[in-house]
């Protein structure tokens, strides 16, 4: 059966505004264990149901749309929960400087389709949300992927094996880079499998 969010699972936003800070302060530790950057600009932020739950009660919260607005935060974040035989990622692409990451942007089309982890002699290729096309004809990526890496059994039991070396990189022919993944951060997603 899939790990959803469901309406039961929402605090009122009133009680939810009471945990609110201590909720966030606990997040950050939760991410700094699922975030990983590749070269200068770009970053993964490995989802689960903590961070998904979070993210619904924060934009619930923040937008004040009420009940007319849960079922759309639910289908949009209830598809980045880990459903056991995956790893899902939110790819951030983080430029400060306006001008200089309009500029980037416009290389980088389909860099979405181009991010994989490497680790036991195996290969997982990240699939992005179809959902919307995030590269325009001319070339342009947004600077918001969500990537799926979908996990074979012999896949998972390699990822899981303590020890593991994870390279996660990008082939993108304009960005070119890899990252080591620390065994402390190898292990929080792993746990995305049980």
């Amino acid at each position: 059966m899939p790990r959803v969010i469901t309406k039961a699972d929402l605090m009122p936003m009133g009680d939810y505004g009471r945990i609110r800070h201590d909720n966030r302060r606990k997040l950050v530790e939760i991410k700094r264990h699922r975030r990983i950057h590749i070269g200068p600009y770009v970053t993964l932020y490995f989802e689960n149901y903590d961070t998904m739950w979070s993210q619904v009660h924060e934009m619930l919260y923040i937008e004040r749309g009420g009940e007319e607005q849960i079922e759309g935060e639910l289908a949009a974040f209830n598809p980045l929960i880990p459903q056991g035989s995956e790893l899902v990622a939110t790819m951030m692409i983080e430029i400060e400087d306006e001008r200089v990451r309009r500029q980037v942007l416009a290389t980088l089309g389909h860099i979405e389709e181009m991010v994989s982890l490497r680790f036991g002699g195996l290969k997982v290729v990240g699939v992005p949300e179809d959902d919307i096309d995030r590269t325009t004809e001319e070339g342009k990526t947004s600077s918001v992927h969500f990537l799926h890496f979908p996990f074979s059994t012999e896949a998972k039991a390699a990822f899981k094996k303590a020890g593991t070396e994870v390279i996660i990189g990008c082939s993108h022919a304009k960005y070119g880079h890899m990252a080591v993944m620390p065994e402390e951060m190898r292990d929080s997603p792993a746990r995305d499998f049980e």
